[in-house]
């Protein structure tokens, strides 16, 4: 069933970890949770664009174009996407390195579960000052490597010590991730890609 671990992240991270590990998902069910979860920043950033307009806390709010905004809105939803994909295959490929043995569904479990709370920061969009959002972000961003910290052990069938560090390899493979998605935004907008503003 799509999201039905989401509140069990929430109320109770560790109890519902192991209810994860208990019941391990098909392939299907982890693919379906990214797909309908990473639409939430993407529709909230697009009205947020197109017809709240962003306050940078100075001068007049900024609206993108429908265009422009479908297009950002467009290549923010497959870079969410296969950011999870890419964190979940690192996961997996380090597994080795610290005596588990996950199946690749089990790695994309546990990127897409830590994902959410990233993914539902987007809902911040909606009151489009850029202060509010990136408080909101770090709350998000916070609990995600929570969640990964206690995680990691559970889903990964492996002690709480090595857990730990491997948790910390992952984040640092997120943060690799994350400034190199920040990378090919850079790069795209040089090549023209970047936002039309009203």
């Amino acid at each position: 069933m799509i999201l039905n671990h989401l509140m069990g992240l929430y109320t109770h991270p560790k109890e519902e970890w192991h209810t994860i590990e208990q019941n391990h998902e098909a392939l299907k069910s982890s693919l379906s949770h990214i797909l309908l979860v990473a639409l939430i920043p993407v529709i909230c950033t697009f009205i947020a664009a197109t017809e709240l307009g962003w306050d940078l806390g100075v001068g007049d709010r900024l609206f993108l174009t429908q265009e422009s905004a479908l297009l950002m809105s467009g290549g923010m939803y497959f870079g969410l996407i296969a950011g999870v994909f890419a964190l979940a295959y690192l996961a997996f490929w380090m597994a080795k390195t610290f005596d588990a043995d996950p199946s690749y569904t089990q790695a994309l479990e546990l990127a897409s579960y830590t994902a959410t709370p990233l993914f539902m920061v987007g809902l911040a969009a909606l009151y489009p000052a850029v202060w509010f959002v990136m408080v909101i972000g770090l709350i998000g961003l916070a609990y995600s490597v929570y969640l990964l910290y206690t995680g990691v052990p559970i889903i990964m069938n492996i002690p709480e010590e090595k857990g730990f560090i491997y948790a910390s390899s992952v984040v640092t493979a997120g943060l690799v991730l994350l400034v190199a998605l920040m990378a090919s935004s850079v790069i795209l907008w040089s090549m023209g890609f970047g936002p039309m503003y009203q």
